[in-house]
């Protein structure tokens, strides 16, 4: 397959796909972190990678640089990789694409993707994504899910998706599996926006808690449990040194509380961006400290 590096093809029994892109729609790059947990968890193994030459502006997603366990200097392109895991607690055997979305070519790139599914005998594919909404860091992470077909919608308990507007690689992929007929699902995880720290391990779990129920995955989350209190404790700390940032999520819980509506009042907060530096400067020197 072109543009498509395949080190050995699994057989696996009634596979489920799971998908994570780093950019936009992983905020606080809790999917991506999601998909590697299970990497990880799954011992699973890379079979297949996607050349970044045909479909990456390397001056808008540039390669990087970094010095590896010997200090050589190592070159790491925008990476697109398939893992495999057998599944013993459940049905289905596990695919775990992780990537980074295209600049380039998107029809051609979603197309190798759901030519690889089916080769592989993928029955349903689910991507999981997470975006930055007014949600207090306080209540437990909501999870939405969406299935464009409305019996994977109801098999799997989640919405139509009833969204109009651009739209980035998941749903150039989705469109394509719909019409491929093969099932497909989206996760969606919502991190408060007031902060943009690059990790929420509260976020990372509520995907992987929504996902395990879906494809039959049993997880020892204790890792994560651990992670994501420090992080909440930490986050706590610098509410209460910052009256403003209390008000506003105390603002955000109360509007929570009536379930989910904005008050109509005129907000009287300090700037957003205001809110996210005060809190990233405390996380930023509590982690420096260690």
């Amino acid at each position: 397959m072109e543009h498509l590096n395949i080190t050995s093809q699994p057989d696996l029994h009634e596979p489920v796909a799971v998908i994570a892109f780093a950019g936009w729609n992983d905020a606080a790059s809790a999917a991506t972190n999601a998909a590697r947990f299970l990497v990880r968890r799954m011992g699973a193994r890379k079979f297949a990678s996607v050349d970044p030459e045909p479909f990456y502006v390397f001056s808008d997603t540039r390669p990087s640089v970094r010095l590896d366990i010997r200090g050589q200097r190592q070159l790491d392109w925008p990476a697109n990789e398939f893992y495999y895991a057998r599944n013993p607690t459940g049905p289905h055997d596990i695919v775990v694409m992780i990537g980074v979305e295209p600049n380039l070519r998107w029809r051609t790139f979603a197309n190798l993707c759901q030519s690889l599914f089916t080769d592989l005998g993928v029955t349903m594919a689910v991507s999981l994504g997470a975006l930055m909404a007014e949600v207090p860091h306080t209540l437990p992470v909501r999870v939405t899910g969406t299935a464009a077909d409305p019996d994977t919608a109801a098999k799997l308990s989640l919405t139509t998706s009833r969204y109009e507007g651009p739209t980035g690689i998941v749903g150039v992929l989705h469109d394509l599996l719909r019409r491929s007929t093969l099932p497909a699902a989206s996760l969606w995880a919502n991190v408060p926006h007031y902060l943009t720290t690059n990790q929420n391990p509260p976020a990372t779990m509520a995907l992987l808690e929504r996902l395990r129920g879906m494809v039959g995955l049993e997880f020892d989350f204790t890792e994560l449990l651990s992670a994501g209190e420090r992080f909440v404790r930490e986050v706590n700390t610098a509410v209460e040194a910052n009256s403003e940032i209390g008000d506003y999520v105390r603002k955000l819980e109360e509007a929570a509380a009536r379930a989910g509506i904005t008050p109509e009042e005129p907000s009287t907060l300090p700037a957003g961006q205001d809110l996210v530096l005060d809190v990233e400067e405390f996380l930023r020197s509590q982690r420096d400290d260690r």
